[in-house]
């Protein structure tokens, strides 16, 4: 695969334990010209399981995603389990292949920081299996030649495995303490079942057949050829008799194991061999006692220790070690191996942990770091050397109370704070507390709709009466509006100031009674004044505009100073690891090492093969992330949430909005009867346009996005739906504006939605409907707001967006019910847009005051209740309120 090419990229969408894997076209549609990636995509839309089968028979693939990458692994990990099962000529199409523990272990720790990987375990890849040996039993039943003949035509490099079985056993320890023994498998007609018998039964067997004994030793032949140990026990015939072997034969076929298998012969071993159970290991123990203080630079003690499996053992026992021959030796009570290169070269990693040791405790960052790679701190090549880090007693419970906070104590919240938190965001709440208390940097990363705005209110509520700090906030443009008006609902005592701009000279040293600053990305990089403060906190939202460490504003932000960062994102790992270097590098510099350091570590794991389990152990106390599809926090949600989701105006909408208040003013003064109410009415539907869109209004149709703060506001929700792969339907009560929204969304899921409105036939309405619900991905519909509000059925969806309100209850929970009803197996969020200080906000608080809106008023009278307002009270409402400080 070229590397500028697009891939595939895999995502585990379905909810709960029986999850299927989902391959899916990538952002852009995949290149013409490759057909590697056609072919693949194609067979996966014909048959996802066929497809990941005879995946698994493809090598020497490069330049492929991580995400594909693990889909291959496993595929490949069954062909390979597939070829090494001997009695699987016999069984055929009876075959059952489940994944060993060991595999189920391996594959886990190789699953990459990718989108849906919290859906990955032990039932999924087992689900995997049965689905794949399902494949397998349809292909074989109609393949008429045998599984090796089936196996090596889809790829010849694959080792079939042959009906030989080499033993080996410990035995009584004397002279001899182990034993060997080869067998082969026989076809039981009874149960079409696999007996195994001693290999020289086959010499009875097979008299006078010798093309067929051949047939059965040609594996053994093999290894003959190869092995000078297999030769000697084939030309004396001791082969095919049970033999007692010295510790140095066993250990010439320990070591030759890999020769064997690679020659068709199965092997079975000691569990301490293939596990490696008995190994020597450098163990390092950190943080066994509390520091003097908190943070990522407090110093915590460590201790290196040397073992032999579970067994400790002191320098001199290892040097005596050298001492002796290399093989396998019987040290209390079990056996090891005494490789004097690896002896010599955990010898020398432990004096340089002891020189480590002797200058200075190391910090809680270092420690971390050592888990994900202790060679480097030591400066020894990793392969030579097993290192186990664990931690300390004090470090083990700080680190058990950062990936479970239900462990942490929990913490009053001030009768200031005007919401009640569910119980998993009162959890969210005291792990942000613990955390900001150690001055660790925490990542909130719960699923959109689960409410991380409002737990970080409710610390920042907490920071305003515990501490004297002052914290700062800092988002995308188009978040401003809604946090301003979430802030006023929840901690109204917070005293805050919103930076739009730097005309404002803001004297940051001056004291006053600011608990809290809120500005932009944008503005964070421009003022230099920010840099200046001593934070107490800095937040992010939408963190991951921090991802792309080379641009000026990421590197702006990572120059402000803090007591303690949090950052907050609904998707905190991507398919780039280099987004997660540049994210705990604002939050924790150091706990990932330099980016030179990192990219050298991420080499490593670009293999299928690669092994995350350390990464995700050392960046897993830090983030915080609950799923709606986790069923401790579903049960707590309702399964339809509703949220208002505030836009700010653009300076063109607030020049354009004010310029229609003014114009309305003036000829308000002359309008009576008949003409003042389609005057009113005219208006209303231009506010509404003109918070929509400029050009809506103007009647253009460039639609540019920053131009409009709620087309700002569609692409940070719509970029993670997309990211989710999950579908969305937006309602718009214009016709006009169905084509400019589904072009602007085609560009952030870069794929086509469909649009649904007034216009559009009936016929083709239920193919519509079909098509959006399929099995293919249609991430987005737009429909106005009446043609789509009755008689479809569109439970593929589980977000809803009304884009512009129709000011009538029951006609938007109409069109929500499109999506949310009997079949919807998913929560339902639904984003009610409103654009903050206009005409939009102050109806929308008027009907939820319910003051003269009550009843059955609306449904009746549409907007015609507007008219019979005063201009006075018309100017009030459709004046704009510009957002300011509190």
């Amino acid at each position: 695969m070229k590397k500028n090419n697009k891939e595939l990229i895999a995502y585990f969408l379905k909810q709960g334990f029986k999850l299927d894997f989902n391959i899916i076209q990538s952002r852009k549609s995949i290149d013409a010209d490759n057909s590697f990636e056609n072919d693949l995509y194609k067979k996966y839309l014909d048959n996802p399981d066929k497809m990941l089968f005879y995946f698994g028979f493809v090598d020497d693939i490069e330049k492929i995603s991580p995400s594909i990458g693990f889909l291959h692994n496993i595929a490949v990990k069954f062909i390979k389990r597939l070829s090494k099962t001997a009695d699987v000529e016999f069984t055929r199409e009876n075959t059952v292949l489940m994944p060993t523990e060991d595999e189920i272990v391996d594959l886990l720790n190789s699953v990459p920081f990718v989108v849906g990987l919290e859906f990955i375990n032990a039932n999924w890849i087992k689900n995997i299996y049965k689905n794949l040996t399902e494949v397998f039993a349809n292909e074989i039943k109609a393949y008429r030649g045998t599984v090796a003949e089936f196996l090596s035509e889809h790829n010849a490099k694959i080792n079939v495995a042959g009906r030989v079985f080499f033993h080996l056993v410990e035995n009584n320890l004397d002279a001899y303490p182990f034993a060997f023994l080869a067998t082969y498998s026989a076809e039981n007609s009874g149960d079409k079942k696999a007996t195994h018998t001693p290999l020289k039964n086959a010499l009875l067997e097979y008299k006078g057949q010798n093309d067929r004994l051949l047939k059965l030793l040609s594996t053994v032949s093999k290894a003959a050829q190869k092995s000078d140990f297999i030769s000697e026990l084939v030309e004396s015939g001791e082969l095919f008799s049970p033999l007692k072997l010295t510790s140095k034969e066993a250990y010439i076929f320990l070591k030759e194991i890999s020769l064997y298998e690679e020659c068709g012969i199965l092997c079975r071993m000691p569990d301490w061999w293939k596990k490696k159970s008995n190994a020597l290991k450098l163990s390092i123990k950190v943080g066994e006692r509390e520091p003097a203080k908190v943070g990522m630079d407090a110093l915590l003690n460590f201790n290196p220790e040397l073992f032999f499996g579970e067994d400790q053992m002191t320098e001199e026992e290892l040097r005596m070690l050298l001492a002796q021959t290399s093989g396998l030796s019987f040290i209390k009570g079990k056996w090891v191996e005494v490789d004097h290169e690896k002896l010599q070269a955990t010898l020398e990693a432990y004096e340089k942990a002891k020189q480590l040791l002797e200058r200075g405790e190391c910090t809680i960052g270092e420690a971390m770091r050592m888990q994900l790679n202790a060679a480097e701190l030591l400066d020894i090549k990793d392969d030579d050397v097993s290192i186990e880090v664990s931690n300390g007693e004090w470090l083990n419970s700080i680190t058990s109370k950062l990936k479970n906070p239900s462990l942490i104590k929990n913490i009053a919240i001030s009768d200031d704070f005007k919401a009640t938190l569910r119980g998993y965001q009162k959890k969210g709440f005291d792990w942000l507390n613990y955390m900001k208390n150690l001055g660790f940097g925490a990542c909130l990363a719960d699923d959109m709709g689960l409410g991380k705005t409002v737990q970080i209110i409710a610390l920042l509520e907490h920071v305003r009466l515990n501490t004297t700090g002052r914290s700062l906030l800092i988002m995308p443009a188009s978040l401003m509006g809604n946090w301003q008006k979430e802030i006023e609902k929840f901690a109204p005592m917070i005293k805050y100031k919103m930076i739009y701009n730097n005309k404002e000279k803001i004297d940051f040293q001056k004291i006053d009674d600011t608990n809290l600053y809120i500005t932009t990305y944008g503005m964070a990089m421009r003022l230099e004044e920010l840099k200046t403060v001593k934070w107490d906190l800095v937040i992010l939202d939408e963190a991951q505009a921090i991802k792309n460490p080379g641009t000026k504003q990421t590197k702006a932000i990572k120059q402000l100073e803090a007591s303690a960062k949090i950052a907050m994102t609904g998707t905190p790992i991507e398919n780039r690891l280099s987004d997660l270097w540049s994210l705990f590098d604002f939050l924790n510099a150091g706990l990932l090492g330099t980016a030179k350091e990192f990219t050298q570590f991420t080499q490593k794991l670009k293999d299928g093969n690669a092994d995350y389990s350390k990464l995700r152990e050392v960046v897993n106390p830090f983030i915080l992330r609950r799923l709606k599809t986790d069923k401790t926090v579903i049960a707590d949600l309702p399964e339809k949430m509703e949220m208002k989701t505030y836009a700010t105006l653009t300076k063109k909408q607030v020049v354009l909005y004010n310029g229609l208040v003014k114009e309305l003013k003036h000829k308000l003064e002359t309008a009576e009867g008949i003409e003042r109410k389609g005057l009113v009415l005219a208006s209303i539907m231009k506010f509404k346009q003109i918070c929509n869109h400029p050009d809506q209004f103007l009647g253009q149709n460039t639609f540019k996005y920053e131009q409009s703060g709620k087309f700002e506001r569609l692409l940070d929700l719509c970029e993670t739906i997309c990211e989710k792969r999950e579908r969305v339907l937006v309602f718009t009560q214009f016709k006009e504006m169905t084509k400019p929204i589904a072009d602007f969304l085609e560009t952030v899921f870069n794929r086509m939605g469909l649009i649904l409105h007034g216009g559009t036939p009936v016929k083709k309405r239920s193919e519509l409907v079909d098509k959006f619900c399929g099995d293919e991905y249609v991430p987005f519909m737009v429909l106005s707001l009446k043609a789509g509000g009755v008689g479809l059925n569109l439970t593929a969806a589980n977000h809803v967006i009304h884009f512009d309100r129709w000011w009538n209850p029951a006609v938007e929970n109409q069109a929500t019910d499109r999506a949310f009803r009997i079949g919807q197996k998913k929560n339902v969020m639904v984003h009610k847009f409103i654009t903050a200080g206009t005409i939009e906000e102050k109806i929308d608080k008027m009907i939820e005051e319910k003051s003269k809106l009550a009843g059955d008023i609306i449904p009746a009278s549409g907007e015609s209740w507007i008219t019979e307002m005063d201009n006075k009270q018309l100017m009030e409402l459709f004046t704009f309120v510009q957002a300011g400080e509190k």
